[in-house]
């Protein structure tokens, strides 16, 4: 899915997955929530992220490391 997004599958590659989309409806929507993710992301600088949410996102990443 990354490989595909940033555009360094081979052309045999790129192909086949694009073809996997279109038969795949649960990949397809999930490619784009992939993509919905990265630009709200993208979007987060520091500085607007409150400190509540910070110490959500850090907990869910420490307990999400350690399962």
């Amino acid at each position: 899915m990354t490989d595909f997004l940033e555009g360094v599958l081979c052309e045999d590659d790129e192909r086949r997955f694009i073809e996997h989309l279109a038969e795949c409806t649960g990949c397809e929507a999930y490619l784009d929530q992939f993509r919905r993710t990265i630009a709200t992301t993208g979007e987060l600088t520091p500085d607007n992220i409150s400190s509540d949410a910070r110490q959500q996102l850090l907990s869910a990443f420490r307990n999400w490391q350690g399962q």
